[in-house]
């Protein structure tokens, strides 16, 4: 089982089908957020129901478990590192049989804001998401029906699903579990949105002006809107294009020539945390996603029309930079939950 040297991951050996296999450990506080953290959700907007704190735990628990994959060489973490904010270090991401994923594993911290799933949104909700992995051939490669049974026969898995849910393994309530502990995953309570409540010290000048920046010139509010820093949506931005031929991306979901070579804008909450980056991997940097802009995408038939040439100097690239690694700092001390700060 691979591990990239550019991240230290703590693994568990887990003996499964005679196999030794490392996977990733649990290394997330005891008690997740269920409510999102200050900043996430704007003040006049509702925040999503919480979710059952047992289902939570159950959820995460199978998150981890190497029982969802057809031979027990993988689970959800290891394309979706809890230390790499649930997203992979790797451009894309090994499954079973030394398979590789088509995509890059982008990242699960707030999707529970989400209004699809995948890059070309081709999951209208996180329940459907979560399960789609498990009998995906290239990254868990097992049928859902043989998950299920291997479940409901271990003691300890049946009773932990008897207890949280009332009743045996299902694909319904498989589905619930997962994406309840999904839910749970927050990032926000940053720099930035104490800075943005009025907290004037919370930022550097340095990184006030990358804020400058991106609010401004460099246009960047136009897709990853709100306080979620994502409008959601889908849009050619040239990533993948090869001799001016984008990838179909959103196309292959509509139909639609219009959307082709279209992917889902990702939330720039944790970003920093979560190179490398775009739907195919192919940016290693914060600094290469600059650069990908200011010169302005890659031209193609479906170019989207916001995407053009960013006029930054050297110094206001370096300082968007600085924005964005402020917008993936937690703020020191506590973490609150919920929309409102006391």
């Amino acid at each position: 089982m691979r591990r990239s040297s550019s991240l230290v991951v703590l693994a568990s050996v887990v003996a499964f089908g005679g196999l030794a296999v490392e996977l990733p450990r649990d290394t997330l506080p005891k008690e997740l957020p269920l409510a999102p953290p200050y900043g996430v959700v704007a003040k006049d907007e509702p925040a999503p129901a919480p979710p059952d704190a047992r289902l939570v735990e159950l959820g995460r628990a199978l998150f981890f478990a190497p029982e969802l994959s057809v031979d027990g060489t993988v689970s959800c973490a290891s394309c979706h590192h809890p230390d790499h904010g649930f997203a992979d270090d790797e451009a894309t991401s090994q499954g079973v049989h030394g398979r590789r994923t088509a995509r890059n594993s982008p990242a699960l911290l707030n999707r529970a804001l989400g209004a699809s799933f995948f890059w070309d949104g081709r999951a209208a909700t996180l329940a459907e998401q979560v399960l789609q992995p498990i009998e995906n051939p290239d990254e868990m490669g097992a049928k859902l029906d043989d998950v299920l049974a291997r479940l409901a026969k271990d003691a300890a898995w049946s009773a932990r699903f008897q207890q949280a849910m009332g009743g045996a393994p299902t694909r319904e309530r498989l589905a619930t579990a997962l994406a309840s502990f999904v839910s749970a995953l927050w990032h926000g309570d940053t720099p930035v949105d104490r800075f943005q409540a009025g907290d004037a010290a919370a930022l550097t000048e340095e990184e006030r002006t990358g804020l400058w920046i991106y609010e401004s010139k460099g246009g960047c509010w136009r897709c990853h809107s709100g306080t979620n820093f994502t409008d959601e949506a889908f849009h050619n931005t040239g990533v993948g294009v090869k001799d001016g031929v984008a990838e179909p991306g959103r196309e292959a979901v509509t139909k639609d020539a219009n959307d082709r070579g279209a992917f889902k804008t990702p939330t720039l909450r944790g970003v920093a945390l979560t190179a490398p980056y775009m739907h195919d991997g192919s940016l290693a940097t914060l600094k290469d996603v600059v650069e990908f802009y200011r010169r302005g995408g890659n031209a193609n038939e479906h170019l989207d029309l916001d995407v053009e040439k960013l006029e930054l100097t050297d110094v206001e690239a370096e300082r968007l930079v600085l924005f964005l690694e402020a917008l993936s700092r937690r703020v020191p001390g506590e973490v609150e939950s919920g929309a409102k700060r006391k």
